[in-house]
């Protein structure tokens, strides 16, 4: 039986060492920004770190397909996709852009996604060298730096009629429909950040909801889901108020409101 906990602090190590190669390239002055298709910019990094985390899962015992955004349209197919029941889900460099823009704020993101769900999930922050990693039924723990001794983090519990909640935001979307849910609250505080580490600042206590009322792919949320998850908290879809699922045809996430512990029940105490 695997023992997912173990699984999810070896696969953190690969995510310190594409990080690594990240920060290697930030150090530069030549990032090699293209453009994708859908005019999203990839760097250097991107690939360097992409090259990394796959030699990394491939060389694991426990093993599973990989789909990284830097994968090949082969790996990324639905046909191939739709007979899997287990994947590692890849996002080498969450926050091109935040990179580009050297405000640190970017991450590497990966998850094993089982039948739909976000099972064991690993964030990596290589400017701060801090990690974040989760395993089914374990917990979710944060290493402050490395050598440090693993910390359970765990989602702030609220009501949603709190005041002064603390709202997440991206730096690049606050869209006026992001605008309208945020005016929802009882005098709202605004937290920006970039990346996945909108949804980290959740599962570690340090904000209360993140809407994301704008588009992001699978390999954006997957691995900080995971960790959210066993923070004990959700992130749900927008329209139908289930929790996201993994692997669909087009990998493309529904509009989604993800939250902490939230606990209504205490508004009758």
């Amino acid at each position: 039986m695997t023992n997912y906990l173990e699984l999810a602090r070896t696969v953190g190590e690969i995510a310190r060492k594409a990080g690594a190669e990240i920060l290697r390239i930030y150090e530069t002055e030549d990032f090699g920004v293209e453009m994708k298709s859908d005019d999203s910019p990839l760097t250097k990094a991107d690939k360097a770190a992409n090259d990394v985390i796959e030699a990394g899962l491939k060389a694991l015992e426990f093993q599973a397909p990989i789909v990284s955004e830097e994968g090949t349209k082969e790996e990324m197919s639905y046909a191939t996709r739709s007979q899997l029941t287990r994947f590692w889900l890849v996002d080498p460099l969450d926050g091109t852009k935040e990179f580009i823009k050297r405000n640190g704020d970017f991450t590497v993101n990966i998850a094993l996604i089982e039948s739909g769900r976000p099972v064991l999930g690993v964030v990596f922050t290589p400017v701060t060298d801090e990690l974040f990693y989760s395993a089914p039924g374990k917990g979710a723990f944060e290493v402050s730096k490395r050598g440090a001794e693993p910390k359970r983090i765990a989602a702030a519990t609220y009501t949603l009629q709190d005041v002064n909640l603390k709202v997440v935001a991206s730096r690049s979307h606050l869209n006026q429909e992001t605008q309208d849910f945020i005016a929802r609250f009882d005098r709202p505080e605004l937290v920006q950040r970039g990346s996945s580490l909108k949804i980290i600042e959740l599962a570690r206590g340090n904000a209360h909801v993140y809407p994301r009322l704008a588009p992001t792919m699978e390999w954006d949320t997957a691995a900080a889901h995971a960790i959210l998850l066993e923070a004990n908290g959700k992130m749900v879809d927008d329209g139908t108020g289930k929790e996201l699922r993994y692997n669909k045809e087009v990998l493309r996430n529904p509009s989604f409101i993800a939250y902490g512990e939230v606990r209504e029940e205490l508004l009758a105490c």
